[in-house]
């Protein structure tokens, strides 16, 4: 399709996107991860205000969204970022503590760059409002120096004081030695020289070792003279001339800088030079005492010391020098090869396509070669199904995604609502490492949004109430994820009021959904709250109220081919259960035959198979259940169900499947096994028909039904207890 749509520009003489919109493409790709994350180290961060990890984390997205901003045109962003970059260096500098307040802001800031982000934003007066605004009250939390604070002024293009950690390490990086011999008399000058250190240190990533070979016996020592010289390793990006500035105001002194290491090399070899050759560079030995210690077979470091050629301190700035150029190498080289691709969804969708024709066309010519009984067509048709199905599963594991993704969005939805509405609830997860298909994740969103906020408005009582009634003051929701064969299990518990089965009763006789005197079980009567308009909110609110939510999950949900299904405890809250498919895409699928149709039903709920004779039909007196192995099992007959007319074989399959933790039969004429079924939707004027969930191209060529198991089931039950009633 890619290749197609290229070949069209080039026809028509449209141009490719340029260049620069690429970049800005991407920049704006990364800056929306940047801020997802940004956003849960910041609900992290008000639960642990104190994490030094977490404020780091905070600060490095900030820096990384102004830096990649100012350099792809992103001006606007950048110089705003810089503002929230300030406050947040001020924090790590212990100078200002984490607040609400400062949360606040920093979330409003969050949303801000996001809209920002967007190119329709541009020229937006009131989105320029509401930045100057939010910079107003962030720098209102700076301290002023006439308070006893300091002044900070960062520019835009600087680092903050602080050793940067290996991963910024990039390709224009270059690592030097140097090695800063100051003048005995330097601290009478005014010059103090463990700063001059220390913006060395903000430079990069940086290793230092002070050598004190020089330092007199006590009785000699002028305590106004500095005997101590410094030998530091540095890898940073800023070059030599950033390195010479910060000892620009100093003289007399011996001030040697090489460079030991370039990044931009295409070297890859973790290695470095040897312990003598690093000794040799720095003039600390010569190569004749270099060879006459090497007649030795102890190691080089420790002979070094014996003889009394060299201190400790030397042989351990060396080796910090081995070490930190092998770290860097090492970081650099890992960077190269752990890359990540980033692929446009229409392309892995495209490759989701071609795939399931591959399949499809595996399919036929497996049947031709089981026709045609060839051992060199049999051979070449089982190497292509094995590329093929190994090209399938590689193929829909890149498909799979965390649903942990989704889980941090609900986060700040739990704690801007709560808020809103005077309530204290914390939100916990769990199972976020549970992998669903992307598109199963990305249409789950929207329902889960539904769901929460009922449970935050419906759900979780006011503090007030809860603490009357003996539950702490902070309601908790609940949100789990687990795999279940080929379905994940969705949870959302929570602690609240729980749902008034005769509340939902009532309503449901008022709207005429039900009779007023129908004998519906529990479970039947939780499920109202799923029909088109129904609520039981006694006033409209900016939440809920209006009828519309639950209607919208069930249909969600249904298009995903999932089930809901609720359960409550009066007083002490409610679960909602959602049952998802792992793929919309390619399922492994047990393949049927009724009369000359034929039906796929997903392998992941077939348990078994067994035969059904007429002798065994008969003995249950028109009853339709079987007797297999001791246990009973209910079965239904889908020739019946679909109206398939013809003879029925003597011998009939029942194929047990697994639903609701209960064993239910589907009666088929035979078995023919298992067949790798590419989903395909069907059109819209069967999209509605209720049992069946797609369909499927078999390899000669006809269509075969994929069947919504669960679904059958729960409509010949319900037609079991109409019938009964």
């Amino acid at each position: 399709m890619t290749r197609n749509g290229l070949r069209c520009n080039i026809l028509e003489g449209t141009k490719a996107m340029p260049m620069i919109d690429i970049h800005k493409e991407t920049y704006r790709e990364e800056a929306l991860e940047l801020l997802s994350e940004l956003e849960a180290s910041l609900l992290e961060m008000e639960e642990r205000p104190d994490d030094q990890e977490l404020i780091s984390r905070v600060f490095r997205a900030m820096h990384t969204i102004k830096g990649s901003g100012a350099m792809f045109g992103f001006d606007d962003i950048a110089k705003f970022t810089h503002e929230v970059e300030t406050v947040y260096d001020l924090v790590r500098n212990g100078k200002i503590t984490v607040t609400k307040q400062l949360i606040d802001l920093t979330l409003v800031a969050r949303d801000l760059i996001r809209v920002m982000l967007d190119s329709t934003s541009i020229g937006d007066p009131s989105l320029e409002i509401k930045r100057q605004e939010t910079i107003y009250l962030l720098r209102k939390l700076v301290p002023d120096a006439s308070t006893g604070g300091e002044t900070v002024s960062m520019d835009s293009t600087s680092s903050s004081p602080v050793n940067k950690s290996t991963s910024e390490v990039n390709k224009s990086c270059k690592t030097y030695r140097i090695r800063f011999r100051p003048q005995k008399e330097i601290m009478l000058t005014g010059i103090n020289p463990l700063y001059l250190i220390r913006d060395l240190i903000a430079l990069g990533h940086c290793k230092v070792v002070a050598q004190m070979s020089a330092l007199p016996m006590l009785e000699d020592i002028n305590p106004e003279y500095c005997y101590i010289y410094w030998d530091i390793i540095l890898t940073t990006d800023k070059g030599i001339d950033a390195i010479k500035d910060v000892f620009i105001f100093v003289e007399g002194s011996e001030l040697k800088i090489d460079v030991i290491d370039d990044h931009d090399t295409l070297d890859t070899d973790t290695d470095y030079k040897k312990l003598g050759e690093i000794l040799i560079e720095r003039g600390d030995i010569t190569p004749e005492n270099l060879q006459a210690v090497l007649e030795s077979h102890k190691k080089l470091g420790e002979l070094l010391i014996e003889k009394g050629i060299l201190r400790p301190r030397q042989i351990e700035s060396a080796i910090a020098e081995q070490q930190h150029v092998r770290e860097m190498r090492k970081e650099h080289q890992n960077a190269e090869a752990v890359t990540s691709v980033r692929v446009p969804s229409e392309k892995l969708d495209s490759l989701v396509n071609l795939v399931g024709e591959l399949v499809t066309i595996q399919a036929r010519l497996s049947q031709l070669a089981a026709s045609w009984n060839d051992p060199s067509l049999l051979l070449v048709s089982e190497e292509v199904e094995r590329l093929s199905e190994n090209l399938r599963d590689n193929t829909m594991d890149i498909r799979m995604l965390p649903i942990g993704t989704t889980f941090s969005k609900f986060k700040r939805l739990v704690r801007d609502l709560s808020g809103d509405l005077g309530k204290e609830i914390e939100l916990t997860t769990e199972g976020a490492e549970t992998e669903l298909d992307k598109t199963v994740i990305e249409k789950l969103g929207d329902p889960l949004v539904h769901l929460i906020r009922n449970s935050i408005d419906h759900g979780i009582e006011l503090p007030d109430i809860r603490k009357a009634v003996g539950k702490p003051e902070q309601g908790t929701i609940h949100l789990s994820a687990l795999h279940s064969g080929a379905h994940v299990l969705i949870k959302i518990q929570d602690d609240g009021a729980g749902l008034d089965k005769e509340a939902i009763r009532a309503k449901a006789v008022e709207k005429g959904l039900i009779s007023s005197d129908a004998d519906l079980s529990e479970k039947e009567i939780f499920s109202l709250v799923l029909a088109p308009g129904f609520s039981t909110a006694k006033a409209v609110t900016s939440v809920s109220g209006r009828g519309v939510g639950m209607d919208v999950v069930k249909q969600a949900i249904d298009a995903l081919r999932g089930t809901i299904d609720i359960s409550s405890q009066r007083g002490l809250g409610a679960t909602i259960t959602l049952t998802l498919p792992l793929t919309l895409a390619i399922i492994d699928g047990l393949l049927v035959r009724i009369g000359g149709d034929h039906f796929v039903l997903p392998l992941s709920a077939v348990k078994e198979c067994v035969e059904l004779t007429k002798e065994d039909a008969a003995e249950a007196h028109g009853r339709h259940i079987a007797n297999v192995c001791g246990r009973i099992i209910p079965y239904i007959k889908l020739r019946e169900r679909f109206a398939i007319n013809g003879s029925v074989p003597d011998i009939e399959q029942i194929v047990i499947a697994e639903i609701r933790d209960d064993n239910i039969g589907f009666v088929v004429d035979a078995v023919i096994g298992e067949h790798q079924t590419v989903i395909k939707s069907l059109g819209r004027f069967y999209k509605n028909v209720e049992g069946v969930s797609g369909a499927t191209i078999l390899g000669d060529g006809t269509v075969a039904l994929i069947l919504d198991v669960q679904k059958i089931a729960m409509l010949a039950e319900a037609e079991e207890k109409t019938c009964f009633n």
